[in-house]
C-alpha cells in the first residue's frame, strides 16, 4: 500500500509517523507553544530527526468549541511559516496542512505542500475535492458530524461503527469520481465522539480496512486518554503509547503525534513483536506438511514442539 508524494511513493506497509506541527494559540496540548521561526524550525529540525515521515501543520484550531477564525487569519499564520519550512526542509520532509478551506489548501500547495488533511471530508467546502484532484496530491479524509464549535452535540449514533464506515463509503466514492486517487483515511477520534464511543471505535478500528485505503490514528494526548487517567495532556504521553499499540494491532498504517520519538520506538517494538514468530509457525502449509511427516514416523509430537519452541534456530 502506497502514496505518491510530490513524485516519491511512500511505503505505508511499515507504519509512519506524522508529527504534529501546531500555529495555533489555542489548541488542546501545544497551542501558543512555537510562537517565533527559531522555536518552530527547532521543532521541525527534532520531528525529522526524531523519524518522522511527514509534519501536520495546522492553523485552525479543531479542539471542541474552538474560535471560527477567518480565512484570512489561518493565511496569516499559516502561509509565511509553510514557505519557511519548505526553504530550509523541502527535500527532507513530506508537510500536510490541515485545513478544511479550499482556498488555504490550493495556496499551500503552490507552495509545493505534500497533503491535505481535511477534518470534514469536503463537507465544510465542497470545492475541497476539485482542489485535491487539480492538485493530485493525497487527501486525508476525516469523519466528523457538525464543526469543531458543534460537533460536541452530535454524539448520537444508532450504530457508530456502521455510521462510520457509510460516511467513508459516500465519501470516497464521491472523491474518487473526481480523480482524487491516494485517499487515506482518519476516523476521527474526539470528533462528536465521547469517550466510550473513541474506545468503541478504536475496538472496531482494523473493521475500517474493508475501505482498501491507508488508515490514521490520531489519538495523541488526546481527551479519551487524560479524562480517563485522572490527568491533564502533558501528562499523557504514557496513556498515548499504549493506544498507539493497539492502534498498530488493529491496523493504523500512519500515527499523527505530538511526541515522534516516542511513536518511533513504539512502532519499532510493535515490528519486532508482530515478526518475532518463526517461519515455521507462520507457514501453514509446510507445517501440516511436517504433522503430517511426524504422524508418519510415529514420533511423539508434543516432544517435537517443545524442542522446536526452545530452539534458538531461525527457521
Amino acid at each position: 500500500m502506497t502514496i505518491n508524494c510530490n513524485g516519491h511513493l511512500i511505503d505505508l506497509n511499515i507504519p509512519r509517523v506524522m508529527g504534529i506541527l501546531n500555529l495555533t494559540p489555542d489548541s488542546f496540548y501545544d497551542g501558543g507553544m512555537y510562537k517565533s521561526e527559531k522555536t518552530i524550525l527547532l521543532q521541525v529540525e527534532k520531528m525529522i530527526n526524531e523519524g518522522a515521515t511527514f509534519i501536520d501543520i495546522g492553523a485552525y484550531s479543531s479542539r471542541p468549541g474552538a474560535d471560527n477564525i477567518s480565512i484570512d487569519e489561518e493565511k496569516r499564520r499559516l502561509l509565511p511559516i509553510l514557505k519557511l519550512i519548505q526553504k530550509e526542509y523541502q527535500s527532507e520532509i513530506f508537510i500536510s496542512v490541515d485545513t478544511f478551506r479550499s482556498k488555504i489548501a490550493e495556496e499551500a500547495l503552490q507552495i509545493n505542500a505534500s497533503i491535505i488533511n481535511d477534518i470534514s471530508a469536503s463537507l465544510l467546502d465542497p470545492k475541497m475535492f476539485d482542489i485535491v484532484a487539480k492538485y493530485k496530491v493525497p487527501y486525508i479524509m476525516m469523519h466528523m458530524k457538525g464543526t469543531p464549535q458543534t460537533m460536541k452535540n452530535h454524539c448520537h449514533y444508532d450504530d457508530l461503527v456502521e455510521e462510520i464506515k457509510q460516511y467513508f463509503h459516500e465519501r470516497i466514492q464521491i472523491a474518487a469520481s473526481k480523480g482524487i486517487n491516494d485517499i487515506i483515511i482518519d476516523p476521527g477520534f474526539g470528533f462528536a465522539k465521547n469517550i466510550s464511543q473513541n474506545f468503541e471505535l478504536l475496538r472496531n478500528f482494523e473493521i475500517l480496512k474493508f475501505l482498501g485505503k491507508p488508515l490514521l490514528c490520531g489519538i495523541s494526548r488526546k481527551s479519551m486518554i487524560y479524562k480517563s487517567l485522572n490527568t491533564t495532556p502533558d501528562k499523557a504521553l504514557n496513556g498515548t503509547t499504549a493506544l498507539h499499540s493497539l492502534a498498530l494491532q488493529n491496523g493504523a498504517h500512519i500515527l499523527r503525534v505530538h511526541d515522534v520519538k516516542e511513536a518511533i520506538e513504539c512502532i519499532k517494538l510493535y515490528d519486532l513483536y508482530k515478526n518475532k514468530t518463526p517461519a515455521f509457525y507462520q507457514n501453514r502449509s509446510f507445517t501440516l506438511f511436517l504433522l503430517i511427516v511426524i504422524y508418519s514416523l510415529d514420533c511423539n509430537i508434543s516432544v517435537i514442539f517443545a524442542a522446536l519452541s526452545s530452539s534458538p534456530v531461525c527457521w
